[in-house]
């Protein structure tokens, strides 16, 4: 019998290798790789191309206009739910106190720290600059004329003056006076009188989620966007004119960061590394926006899945917006000593002091307030008597560098606060906050499952097995 042909070698298969899928569903379902590579890709875009940079701003302006529409609502519908879970005002009204004491005490920790800093580095000797060259107009342009609030007018205007205005123009503390008093008139009633109130609010919440769950699969667009936009118009010059200053801040920042760690550890057992990793996807998010508000939906989500209670996030984390601007605190001090010591003016320790007492005063004035930091430093030098108020235009061409570290470090000095107030009322649950951050949650549990922002993992069908 003749010997039967060889079989034909089998024809390669088309399809990818299975190592290629398994990386290609990856980059499919995590936000973070998505992001980090629009950030990479928006600075070699905004270095080769710098007219296409400020051409594609409008990607990051978008989302961030996208996200604050949901902020107000959604800050509205936590605190009332909140506040009628607690079922004790008297205990809400402990969080907020708690909250401005924890506030208070993080800023002037923050603008010790950087006045130390700037002493002793001293990032603007020797430049010798003279103020009468300066154009202080430009500072007046950055702001567009706006003054910062005096401290009674920023109580008055704390108090929504419109309910339906409050939300119009996304005036946070108005949002959550407004919360507050319904939640309140919630517990007055009852169930019994207004029982169809409260599970629509939870219905509304519900639904915010799941819209900001939508828009964040645009976050990628958005930072590309925002960083070709910021590498194009700055460009890599401005790192070597004012390296000191830019590395001395972000020194500076990163020590607070380690500080506040190692209070968050010793005060509620909770790493703040861990929760770091946890929300490295908002972090980076926020750092290629420039804006922690971009984030607030899903920093709110998850803190609450870290353990802390609903009234405790709802209160401090919007609160905090407004009232423990660490990163900003940093800035300021630092910036106030820069312009000083470039003009060749030596403050004296009480005029340190009145640095101090004035930025104290004024950071919590600054949100929402265009040119805020300008303000402030205008403010500050006039107080203090001997800056000439011009010199603050030397921090223009450096002003938007420092969002970067004035975000991230206002976000997670927020997120501390949230912690470290919850511990304080008895309101963390440790052993959630143990078991999320260390990525294993109980799957057992509806409350500490998969988060309607996040990508659903059963959704993605698993790689066939080629045979």
């Amino acid at each position: 019998m003749p010997n039967a042909a060889p079989a034909p070698p089998p024809a390669p298969s088309s399809a990818p290798p299975s190592a290629v899928r398994r990386a290609a569903r990856v980059l499919r379902t995590s936000l973070f790789l998505q992001v980090l590579g629009a950030l990479l890709l928006g600075l070699v875009a905004g270095t080769l191309w710098p007219e296409f940079g400020s051409a594609v701003q409008i990607l990051g302006d978008g989302f961030i206009r996208l996200i604050k529409t949901l902020i107000a609502p959604l800050v509205f519908c936590v605190v009332v739910t909140g506040i009628t879970k607690a079922g004790d005002l008297r205990s809400f009204g402990r969080i907020g106190l708690k909250a401005l004491v924890w506030f208070e005490v993080a800023t002037t920790v923050a603008l010790l720290l950087g006045l130390l800093a700037g002493n002793l580095a001293g990032p603007g000797h020797g430049m010798n600059v003279d103020p009468s060259k300066l154009d202080a107009s430009a500072v007046d342009a950055e702001t567009g004329g706006e003054k910062l609030p005096s401290t009674a007018q920023f109580i008055l205007h704390s108090l929504p003056e419109s309910a339906v205005g409050a939300f119009a123009e996304n005036e946070l503390l108005q949002v959550l006076v407004l919360a507050c008093l319904v939640g309140a008139a919630l517990l007055h009633l009852g169930h019994t009188r207004v029982p169809a109130v409260l599970p629509a609010i939870q219905q509304v919440q519900d639904v915010v989620f799941t819209v900001v769950g939508y828009i964040m699969k645009l976050a990628p667009l958005a930072v590309f966007g925002a960083t070709a936009h910021l590498v194009g118009e700055y460009g890599v010059g401005v790192m070597a004119t004012y390296g000191k200053l830019i590395g001395l801040c972000y020194g500076v920042a990163l020590l607070f960061l380690v500080l506040l760690a190692l209070a968050l550890k010793a005060f509620t057992g909770v790493s703040l590394w861990r929760f770091v990793r946890y929300t490295r996807e908002e972090l980076l998010l926020a750092l290629g926006t420039a804006s922690s508000e971009a984030v607030m939906p899903r920093m709110m989500e998850k803190l609450r899945r870290s353990g802390c209670r609903e009234d405790s996030v709802g209160l401090v984390l919007p609160t905090g917006y407004s009232f423990n601007l660490d990163g900003a605190s940093i800035y300021l001090s630092i910036g106030t000593l820069f312009i000083a010591q470039a003009v060749g003016v030596d403050l004296s320790l009480s005029q340190q002091f009145t640095v101090v007492v004035v930025l104290m005063l004024t950071s919590k004035g600054m949100a929402g307030v265009p040119g805020s930091a300008f303000l402030a430093l205008s403010a500050t030098a006039a107080a203090v008597g001997v800056i000439p108020a011009g010199a603050v235009a030397l921090l223009l061409g450096v002003d938007r560098i420092m969002d970067s570290m004035r975000v991230v470090t206002n976000l997670l000095g927020n997120c501390v606060a949230v912690f470290a107030v919850s511990r304080w009322e008895g309101a963390l649950d440790r052993e959630a906050a143990r078991r999320v951050l260390e990525g294993t949650p109980d799957k057992s549990s509806p409350e500490e499952g998969a988060s309607p922002l996040d990508p659903d993992p059963a959704s993605e069908p698993e790689p066939v097995s080629e045979r």
